[in-house]
């Protein structure tokens, strides 16, 4: 028995997710599309009633306030079964252990795929528990009881195209690579490959790679490593500022992969001794994304990363960054000023990168001229005039900012200053009627100025032309499938340097681990900020040379919140846990 749109609509509305008028619609719909739908290679690449019926976007009548999609359909077809619903991790799949047990054309065919052992039984997920020839089949290749478990088939699709692409594509490219010179034996026969044998490995590693991106995009990625080690090669993603380990790969074909990834970034192939930096603009869901790439020599061969600068993360709306209100009404001032500087400080993977480019984009207009500096160039973006620093031919900062004067400019993003020639122009453009906006490293906004004055800027210059300082840091947010409550114990409350009445508990929201977050309680980030408007009760204890924290002390007295506080707030609400509060405030 197929896995149907009417067979799959029938089993919903025996189940009472849908009404049987419901049911009909979709067998209408259905039959109107036709034989296109009903070809095998339809079926084989996409799963047909999923689409079909998630996109009517149906209210589910069991649970009211949720529609009908993908994980409610695998559901009730688990339920028709009488089996268990199970949901796919990819990262926790192991890829040897599923291809050495099912092919890949069975698997796709038949939409199972082998997870884990357990018991002495091989857990097996499938889309269709009512395949009775599939499963036969499946457990004859087994050739040992299995137990069966239901998943969406999408689910099981995209884990398929993961595994087995990235990993077919990395096999036959080793047993390619492998045919070809032994430097260690003088006396070796070499076979020279035809074209198309050459062609053929070659397609092999650009696939591997295909795959690697997809898998990376679809994991929500910041970022991708590929680690030589002793034996073999380890790929990794950063996802929500962790790593997690994807693939491992032969030695052999750590060097191809690499090479691929060199002539996407139009890097120098043969220059293994050096570091090197490039980029790769590739298309996704219709829209550009953007890949910085850097490559560099160690201990067993050369590491790559590529960092992954999706325009729906590098420019968001303002208000999805994580502002507060109040602090949104200061930031939005800051940045609608004629002229000033505005800094924005905080350590590397702080985010304020994604709040310059999000500033810049909400204030683009036509009639503006907005001019960047950076070191790189993180994304190209049409409302901006980018520069990019290149020391090589002397153009850093300083000689950037002071040509970009002479360019007619409303608005001067400056990448970081980080020397005195460059503080100098930049507070010479405020002087002269432009917006600054600029990155400083800086535990809080209060040192900003202190760096400031490190650099040679006079302090009457200084409380003249800064607008303001904002801190910021990124929290993990709590996943919300699989948020619970708990109370801090006593130490936790001290750590927090909160002053509780006695005899009672602090109540505090915690991930437990899901599929969702990959199981590690934590599902995206957002932003934790300090803002400090350099007002009249500021600008004085600027010119008197008072030190960071006097005048930390007397913002906080004037309503500014501290990067603790906003976390501590933020861990009041329910957003964020405990331990994200020590460590991203631990020092503060």
């Amino acid at each position: 028995m197929s896995l149907s749109p009417a067979f799959v609509a029938d089993v919903l509305a025996r189940q009472g997710l849908i009404t049987r008028e419901q049911a009909e619609d979709v067998k209408r719909e259905a039959r109107q599309m036709g034989d296109r739908v009903r070809t095998a290679m339809t079926y084989e690449q996409k799963a047909v009633a999923y689409d079909l019926v998630s996109s009517f976007r149906f209210p589910n009548l069991r649970e009211p306030g949720g529609a009908v999609g993908e994980p409610e359909i695998a559901r009730a077809l688990a339920d028709e079964a009488k089996l268990e619903y199970v949901r796919i991790d990819s990262l926790a799949l192991d890829a040897d252990f599923i291809e050495a047990r099912v092919s890949r054309p069975f698997a796709k065919r038949h939409r199972m795929i082998p997870i884990n052992m357990a018991a002495g039984k091989l857990r097996v997920a499938c889309a269709n528990p009512f395949d009775i020839e599939g499963i036969d089949s499946f457990r004859r290749i087994a050739g040992r009881e299995i137990e069966l478990q239901v998943a969406s088939e999408p689910e099981i699709l995209r884990a398929i195209t993961e595994f087995y692409g990235l990993r077919h594509s990395v096999k036959r490219a080793e047993k390619d690579l492998s045919a070809g010179i032994d430097l260690g034996n003088l006396e070796q026969l070499v076979r020279m490959k035809n074209e198309a044998e050459i062609e053929s490995s070659d397609q092999h590693i650009v696939n591997a790679v295909e795959f690697m991106l997809q898998h990376a995009f679809d994991s929500r990625a910041s970022d991708i490593h590929i680690e030589p080690k002793r034996e073999a090669s380890l790929i990794r993603f950063r996802i929500d500022g962790v790593l997690h380990d994807i693939q491992t790969m032969p030695k052999i074909v750590h060097n191809a992969v690499i090479s691929r990834i060199k002539t996407m970034s139009r890097l120098d192939i043969a220059e293994k001794r050096r570091p090197q930096d490039g980029r790769v603009k590739t298309m996704r869901g219709g829209k550009e994304v953007e890949l910085r790439v850097s490559s560099l020599p160690v201990a067993f061969g050369e590491k790559i990363v590529l960092r992954i600068f999706d325009p729906d993360v590098l420019t968001q709306d303002l208000s999805s960054l994580g502002f507060y209100p109040e602090e949104m009404m200061h930031f939005n001032e800051f940045i609608t000023r004629p002229h000033g500087i505005l800094l924005v400080t905080g350590p590397t993977g702080s985010g304020k990168t994604t709040t310059l480019y999000s500033a810049l984009k909400s204030i683009a207009r036509h009639e503006t001229n907005i001019t960047t500096i950076e070191d790189p160039i993180e994304m190209v973006i049409d409302d901006f005039n980018q520069t990019a620093v290149q020391p090589k031919i002397g153009i850093d900062f300083a000689n950037a900012l002071r040509h970009i004067l002479r360019q007619d400019p409303d608005v001067i993003m400056v990448g970081e200053i980080r020397d005195p020639e460059t503080a100098q122009y930049a507070v010479q453009a405020a002087l002269t009627g432009h917006l600054v906006l600029s990155t400083l490293h800086t535990n809080d906004a209060a040192s900003s100025i202190t760096r400031l004055t490190d650099l040679g800027v006079e302090r009457f210059l200084i409380s003249s032309t800064l607008i303001g300082a904002m801190a910021q840091r990124l929290v993990r947010k709590i996943c919300p499938h699989c948020a619970a409550e708990r109370s801090l114990d006593p130490e936790e409350t001290a750590s927090l340097r909160l002053t509780v009445p006695a005899g009672k508990r602090v109540r505090v929201k915690e991930g437990q681990g899901c599929h969702e977050c990959r199981g590690t309680g934590y599902l995206g980030r957002c932003g934790i900020f300090e803002i400090l408007a350099v007002d009249d009760a500021i600008k004085p204890l600027i010119v008197e040379g008072k030190d960071a924290p006097e005048i930390k002390r007397e913002a906080i007295k004037n309503g500014m919140r501290s990067l603790r506080q906003s976390a501590l707030r933020k861990l009041a609400e329910g957003i964020t846990s405990f331990e994200e509060v020590v460590r991203v405030t631990g020092l503060l």
